[in-house]
């Protein structure tokens, strides 16, 4: 008997779906093989640790030696603003760009012969850790070769003492200090600051070795090449925590000779 064609189609099975070589398979697909998780293993962890620690340390020193700095106050002679054992934050940045003002109480280094030798530290580890610590900026600068005084006059100032009143004449005209603890006129002097030199007195005149007391050197002056920066706050004890800001008598505009 003959068989149609299209009982031969029958006989062969089921037509697929699709046409051609775009026939869609019907196998399904293989699994993708799960990602390995991260272990965090103590290692990584001590590595991570140490690159945060070590950044921290770089920054710290890097803002101590070009923004701030802070410093251990060890005289009384800037008392009442400044007492024995406070800790200060001096601006270092702000004194380069803008300079050094009348008025601003300022750090700076020994111009030569100002301190006595200072005594050797601790050595050893110890002395190791906190020359680290100070580099760094985690404790204050207690080196001894620093003075902390507050600026009378700067270079081109006529300063004198004392009037009739006892007190300092800065181009001609008298300063009122409210902020002194004693008397001013322990030296009477009347000089002329040589440019770019600065007259430096402490509050606490009676206890000051400041310029009055180096006349023989630039007339009293220290070279503003020789200021650390501009001491502007009080950072502890906590109870002393204030800023340091230029009293207003050193505001009055006919201190500048060039107003006259």
């Amino acid at each position: 008997m003959a068989v149609s064609a299209r009982d031969r189609l029958n006989e062969l099975g089921p037509r697929p779906h699709g046409r051609g070589r775009h026939r869609r398979s019907t196998r399904p697909s293989e699994p993708s093989a799960p990602e390995p998780k991260r272990q965090r293993t103590f290692a990584s962890f001590l590595r991570e640790f140490a690159i945060i620690v070590i950044s921290a340390l770089v920054l710290s020193a890097l803002v101590r030696a070009f923004v701030i700095q802070a410093f251990y106050v060890p005289s009384a002679s800037m008392e009442q603003t400044l007492l024995p054992s406070d800790r200060i934050i001096a601006a270092k940045l702000t004194t380069k760009i803008a300079g050094v003002k009348r008025g601003e109480v300022v750090v700076f280094r020994d111009p030569g012969g100002w301190l006595p030798v200072p005594e050797p530290g601790p050595g050893g580890w110890e002395g190791f850790v906190r020359d680290a610590a100070t580099f760094v900026g985690l404790l204050p600068s207690e080196s001894g070769q620093d003075l902390v005084k507050r600026v009378i006059g700067v270079g081109g100032d006529r300063i004198a003492c004392c009037d009739s009143q006892g007190r300092i004449v800065l181009n001609g005209v008298s300063l009122d200090e409210p902020y002194l603890n004693g008397p001013t006129d322990q030296v009477r002097f009347d000089v002329t600051l040589p440019q770019q030199t600065l007259f430096v007195m402490g509050d606490n005149r009676g206890d000051s070795r400041d310029s009055r007391f180096h006349l023989e050197e630039l007339n009293g002056g220290v070279p503003v090449d020789d200021v650390v920066g501009r001491a502007f706050l009080i950072a502890y004890p906590t109870e002393r925590f204030s800023n340091l800001p230029v009293p207003a008598t050193f505001e009055n505009p006919a201190l500048s000779p060039t107003s006259r």
